[in-house]
């Protein structure tokens, strides 16, 4: 009786034990990174000043060079997700218009068409998806063309911000040698 009460006191604790020992996954090497518009809202209670309303938030994964040509295998006209893993969504707090047309305030997935010249960039209404594997047409809410520099210095990361323009912003994507940038009118 003492040895079958030893037993399920061990079991007992070992599961115990097992069960503290949780595994958690390891680091993705492209962490996500989030900016916004403007670029001041997250800290803006913080710092004492005036409280300010977002009006645009993007999530995205950065991922790096690491050594690689990631541009030229990438700018070769077909739909990319724009970072690693999940597709970028992009949260406008108020409508918006891209390439002519209205976009209501929401959240929607983002996807660029890279070329040498100009990147198309597409948003669509499907969210938490992995790339643009499972994109359909109807899915698709609006494009827009956007011109494309080269930086004089290497990004390492991929890198993505807002800039202001006259009638609203760009969203600016800069990777390797590349800007591009995707008109927003507000």
């Amino acid at each position: 009786m003492k040895r079958s009460f030893f037993l399920v006191a061990l079991t007992l604790a070992f599961i115990a034990v097992n069960a503290q020992a949780q595994k958690f996954p390891g680091l993705d090497p492209s962490p996500t990174d989030k900016v916004f518009y403007p670029g001041n809202v997250p800290l803006s209670d913080l710092r004492g000043g005036d409280y300010v309303p977002a009006k645009v938030k993007l999530v995205y994964s950065r991922p790096q060079l690491k050594g690689r040509d990631m541009m030229g295998k990438i700018a070769n006209g077909k739909m990319w997700r724009m970072g690693a893993n999940e597709a970028n969504e992009i949260t406008f707090y108020q409508d918006v218009t891209i390439g002519g047309k209205k976009v209501s305030a929401g959240t929607y997935s983002l996807f660029a068409i890279p070329s040498a010249d100009k990147w198309t960039f597409v948003l669509h209404s499907k969210l938490n998806t992995w790339g643009n594997f499972a994109l359909k047409n109807s899915t698709e809410v609006a494009r827009v063309d956007g011109p494309v520099s080269k930086s004089d210095d290497s990004i390492e990361a991929l890198s993505m911000m807002f800039k202001e323009v006259d009638g609203g912003l760009h969203l600016m994507v800069g990777w390797q040698n590349t800007i591009a940038e995707m008109p927003i009118m507000m």
